[in-house]
């Protein structure tokens, strides 16, 4: 039996440090479901096979999703063929620059050690389990031992992916919002993109790093 069954589901395909969190923080009041995300990061490894048949089926599991494996490449083509009618929220920073700051504060704030960590303090640093949050940054980026924060594998990685999800859907507009967190009419949007009436909520901005 094939493992593709229609479904509507919201997926935040926007990188991590994005708004993702806060993108979360709006579906759950609006009465999504949204899918266990400490399971769905272990499904990193399936996503590096190119193995979706744990991800899709972890999808059934809820109404919504954000980060790893969502945002990673290849992972929306997936699952707008698994789930018909879906729909795509892809959160941008207002440059790759600041995207790749707030990636170095959030994690040097996460490990709690001064200065940018370094690959070790990466391995050993218990997220989700040992070594887990290196995995997931080889996995998602391409870094080893000596680029644990190489600007140019970052950004290149930021942008790329984006420009790819952007170009995906052009021919069905209404599934993909691009969604900018600093914009000021960031609630409207993505309240008309989610068939909601807007009722005059603010954005509440979680997990900040700058």
């Amino acid at each position: 039996m094939s493992f593709f069954k229609k479904r509507t589901k919201v997926f935040c395909i926007g990188q991590n440090k994005t708004g993702t969190t806060s993108v979360e923080h709006i579906l759950k009041q609006l009465g999504y479901k949204m899918g266990n995300q400490a399971r769905a990061e272990l499904l990193i490894n399936d996503w590096a096979k190119r193995d979706f048949k744990k991800i899709v089926k972890f999808c059934r599991s809820a109404d919504a999703f954000e980060d790893i494996p969502f945002s990673n490449d290849f992972t929306y083509e997936i699952l707008d063929y698994a789930f018909l009618d879906s729909k795509f929220i892809l959160t941008l920073r207002n440059s790759k620059d600041k995207w790749f700051e707030s990636i170095k504060k959030f994690h040097t704030k996460l490990i709690g050690k001064e200065g940018l960590p370094t690959a070790d303090d990466l391995k050993a640093y218990p997220y989700r389990c040992k070594g887990c949050m290196w995995e997931n940054m080889q996995l998602k980026y391409g870094i080893d031992e000596t680029s644990p924060y190489d600007y140019k594998i970052y950004t290149t990685q930021y942008e790329r992916p984006n420009q790819a999800v952007i170009e995906y859907p052009k021919y069905r507009p209404g599934d993909l919002l691009m969604l900018n967190l600093s914009d000021d009419n960031v609630m409207k949007s993505l309240y008309k993109f989610l068939g909601f009436k807007y009722d005059g909520s603010a954005m509440l901005y979680l997990n900040q790093s700058k």
